[in-house]
């Protein structure tokens, strides 16, 4: 299969053009809720899910450019062009790269941007949206584009997208499964290889082998999230990396790591503890499991993200742990920095309604003044209530 741009050919199109054209109608559906004409995305994960774009590239400045009609148009660096050839379902008059001299100098991508697609185009008078907070767009991109086309309208819609992919289609789910089957392969090694005087590092070279050989011939993709590991005392905090510190008996460590297959997440946490626990652990262990379980009754359609969080905490109280915030957040198809999709989450106070087909990590990590546990799920809705997408063993593994 190839596209319009001179016979590259299309080599990886995750999805078929009908699940693109279904998603352009939702976000646009939702850019006029918003009263905009056109809409400016710079976040990879929504470029992806717009245009099929997939390439290490969102460290320079890119988007794509969803307007009322026509295809999106994506905008990178030259030197991507082929890779969005390669990946995109787009025609070549549609995907547009600016030259090297706008790379990392004095010159902003942003000014090539405005002279090549909004005013080739004529868009210039038109009400765009942009995602203001999102990690990938700049004050710089935005003062460039202010500069450059003084009569466009400027309207935050930051998260627009992200809430357009909420409920994850057949394939989305089928993608994020296999990155489940990934992650069942990933603490299988994880199990094995623990063990008293084990270097930190060394695990996790063993955890990124595993997810990157993937499973039954599907390869693992990289995480958004680096492996988090810590230990003992460490564990006291939720997002501590591995060092060249070694695993010792009479510890306890937790794993926050996800199965990713084709930029879609799985992520699952899991504890091990090394020797005989102490009861502390033990009635952690039990409360959380019960606290998941309680969460899971109510994770079903109908139901709201705080009914999740309200089932966990009132098992939290009952066995006498003070918790508070969210306890998880949607997850799906991301880049890094980060593999939530930042909208929801599932905590006291919002009341999103759960619908078939959305997905979360549900994260109740519970962290002390000197050791954490997590055990957590990533969890679909379904028609009739909830699926975890791996089937990791819901416990804390215990090796003596």
């Amino acid at each position: 299969m190839s596209n319009a741009t001179g016979g590259f050919p299309s080599l990886r199109q995750y999805f078929t053009v009908p699940e693109y054209a279904s998603r352009l109608i939702r976000v646009r559906r939702m850019m006029q809720q918003r009263g905009v004409d056109l809409l400016i995305v710079a976040d990879p994960a929504n470029i992806a899910w717009l245009t099929g774009y997939d390439g290490y590239s969102f460290y320079n400045h890119q988007c794509a450019v969803v307007a009322m009609y026509g295809e999106p148009v994506w905008y990178g660096r030259g030197l991507d062009l082929n890779g969005a050839r390669a990946t995109t379902y787009l025609s070549g008059d549609n995907l547009v790269g600016y030259p090297e001299e706008y790379v990392q100098r004095d010159l902003h991508p942003m000014e090539h941007f405005a002279r090549e697609v909004i005013l080739a185009r004529g868009w210039e008078r038109l009400s765009v949206g942009l995602e203001m907070d999102s990690f990938y767009f700049s004050a710089a991109s935005f003062t460039t584009l202010q500069r450059m086309l003084p009569n466009t309208r400027w309207v935050d819609v930051n998260g627009l997208v992200n809430w357009a992919r909420a409920v994850k289609s057949e394939a989305e789910l089928d993608y994020m499964r296999i990155g489940g089957r990934i992650l069942e392969k990933m603490y299988e090694r994880v199990v094995e290889v623990a063990e008293p005087g084990v270097r930190k590092s060394e695990l996790v070279a063993q955890i990124y082998s595993t997810a990157i050989r993937g499973v039954d011939g599907l390869a693992g993709d990289y995480p958004s999230i680096v492996p988090i590991v810590p230990s003992g005392i460490e564990a006291a905090t939720p997002h501590l990396t591995w060092d060249d510190s070694v695993l010792k008996s009479g510890e306890g460590t937790f794993f926050e790591i996800a199965g990713v297959y084709r930029r879609y997440h799985c992520p699952v946490s899991r504890t091990i503890f090394l020797g005989k626990p102490p009861k502390k652990f033990l009635d952690a262990e039990k409360a959380v499991v019960e606290g998941i379980e309680a969460g899971l009754e109510v994770a079903k359609p109908g139901n709201t993200c705080e009914d999740i969080a309200r089932a966990f905490f009132e098992v939290m109280t009952k066995h006498g742990i003070s918790k508070s915030g969210r306890v998880g957040y949607p997850v799906g198809l991301s880049y890094p920095p980060d593999w939530g999709e930042r909208t929801m989450s599932l905590r006291v106070g919002d009341q999103t309604v759960l619908e078939p087909g959305m997905t979360f990590h549900f994260m109740p990590g519970l962290w002390f003044d000197d050791w954490g546990i997590e055990i957590t799920e990533t969890i679909a809705i379904t028609s009739t209530g909830v699926s975890c997408l791996s089937h990791v063993p819901r416990k804390m593994f215990v090796k003596e």
